[in-house]
């Protein structure tokens, strides 16, 4: 996990000092996405790559950019867990370091851009060679942040949008999940946020929860592939408390005790149902209290972080700021329970506006392709500010595409009146029934966020100045939301929300 920064000059320029300069300023600004080392290079006459590191795996040789004096220069900002697999089926390469970028780097190398739709975990990365080649991508779903921006005839390429500088700020734009980029190629696409799989009809309901708790199970266990300790956000919903009880299970066959970590206001749904999962599992467990003073007073750099001003994504972002905050003191990595509303119908909205089956299901799907811009977005930039890793196994690929198999009626609210009933069932035994079949909670109510947020710029906003910001620019719906894109204003200057920002239907 890291901070990664690219500059690139098409030829005939060459790169100079002023741009290197720049990408020197730029890694800088993503300092705290990677404080454990840094690195950068001069690629040829065209390129410069810099990375900051949080040392995860080969934390004693895995530093970057790798591949120098190779073909190819890598910087990469993520976790590829199908390394051990690549390294096995890629004998022509000799790898020098522990680290699971190079597997990234061995793909690149043997197969060229193309050869990336074999990795499987989270990603971003650019690299270069010394004769002038050039490429850009990001994984499928987008659960690694990447931007880039074209001012001056020359690109620039950053983790987050706070790099880049305020005179190219203008430029920027969100890199599309699931692309390659090269100057003789453009932007290719290599893969979709979900790929086609058959759906599995004439399965009985008892073997599809087998085969939903096996993959998620699996998916568990390759998330907490690290050489140091990793904890999980624990909410007590059902989506963190499985990701919880499957870790847990697996820390205890190893003789390790899971740390886990829960936030909300005092006395909050949240805090209370996760103290019970925790005693339930035998976890290590903290928890943080935040009130409505420290909730504003955070703002600001929460906004900052987020890079978003969307009113429900700030609401939950804050509570997860003091959560990261917390947990990164104890360990570098932890597991959350992202994407599983999305795989498993898990929001009220979804049952309420969308009836017919096939509709539920195009909306499924529709949301899981945005979650780079949501969810995902406020998952990586909360956690990253702290020097935080967060990985996400319900959006493992495998995860992603059993789930979206599933027959429609699976994740209807006709057997159980409640979201999310084959996935309590497939767990069944593994949590307290009482937790087990907790109704859902969003984050930011569960921890009490929104009973804080909304109501302060309520009162602290009047109506005549949210007239005023109601424009089609910013589209600007509530006065929280106004509030918020305040700060991102003063963050972020000259960035032109439309091309790098994605909304939540409601405010």
């Amino acid at each position: 996990m890291c901070g990664i920064v690219a500059c690139y000059t098409p030829s005939p320029e060459v790169i100079t000092s002023d741009v290197v300069a720049t990408g020197r300023t730029m890694l800088a600004r993503l300092a705290h996405r990677g404080p454990d080392d840094t690195g950068q290079a001069r690629v040829g006459e065209r390129a410069w790559l810099g990375h900051n590191r949080l040392s995860i795996v080969g934390p004693a040789n895995g530093r970057q950019p790798l591949g120098e004096p190779g073909p190819w220069s890598l910087v990469c900002n993520g976790e590829i867990y199908n390394d051990a697999d690549l390294r096995e089926s890629l004998p022509g390469h000799h790898f020098t370091t522990a680290s699971d970028s190079e597997s990234a780097l061995a793909l690149l190398t043997a197969g060229g851009p193309r050869a990336l739709d074999r990795l499987d975990g989270m990603w971003a990365l650019c690299a270069a060679t010394p004769d002038g080649r050039f490429v850009a991508a990001r994984d499928r779903l987008g659960i690694k942040p990447l931007y880039w921006a074209r001012a001056d005839g020359r690109y620039y390429f950053a983790s987050e949008m706070r790099a880049f500088p305020v005179t190219v700020q203008h430029a920027v734009e969100m890199f599309p999940p699931g692309c390659w980029w090269t100057p003789e190629d453009g932007l290719v696409r290599f893969a979709t946020a979900v790929t086609f799989a058959p759906v599995q009809d004439g399965v009985t309901a008892a073997e599809l929860e087998n085969r939903t708790r096996a993959v998620l199970v699996d998916s568990v266990r390759r998330h907490l592939m690290a050489d140091v300790e990793v904890g999980v956000f624990l909410s007590g919903g059902l989506d963190s408390s499985i990701v919880a009880a499957v870790a847990a299970a697996e820390y205890a066959r190893e003789g390790r005790r899971l740390k886990t970590f829960a936030v909300g206001v005092d006395g909050s749904a949240d805090l209370l149902a996760a103290r019970e999962v925790a005693e339930f599992l035998g976890t290590e467990h903290r928890e943080t209290v935040f009130d409505a003073a420290q909730a504003v007073a955070a703002l600001d750099d929460v906004v900052a972080s987020v890079e978003s001003f969307d009113a429900g994504l700030i609401r939950s972002a804050v509570p997860n700021w003091f959560l990261a905050e917390l947990a990164s003191h104890h360990v570098k990595a932890v597991l959350t329970g992202e994407g599983a509303d999305e795989l498993f119908a898990g929001y009220s909205y979804y049952h309420e506006e969308h009836h017919d089956p096939a509709a539920l299901r195009r909306e499924l799907r529709r949301t899981i392709e945005q979650l780079h811009g949501l969810n995902l977005q406020r998952c990586d930039r909360v956690t990253m500010a702290h020097g935080l890793e967060a990985r996400v196994p319900f959006l493992d690929s495998r995860v992603v595409a059993h789930a979206m198999s599933l027959p429609d009626a699976v994740k209807s609210l006709e057997a159980d009146g409640l979201e999310k009933g084959h996935l309590r069932r497939a767990f069944t035994g593994r949590l307290p029934e009482r937790l087990l079949w907790r109704p859902k909670l969003e984050f930011g109510t569960g921890s009490g966020a929104a009973d804080l947020l909304t109501p302060y710029w309520s009162r602290h906003i009047g109506d005549a100045e949210l007239a005023e910001r109601r424009d089609p620019a910013t589209a600007l719906r509530s006065k929280e939301e106004l509030a918020y894109y305040r700060a991102f204003r003063r963050a972020l200057p000259e960035v032109r929300p439309a091309a790098v920002l994605t909304r939540f239907a409601v405010a």
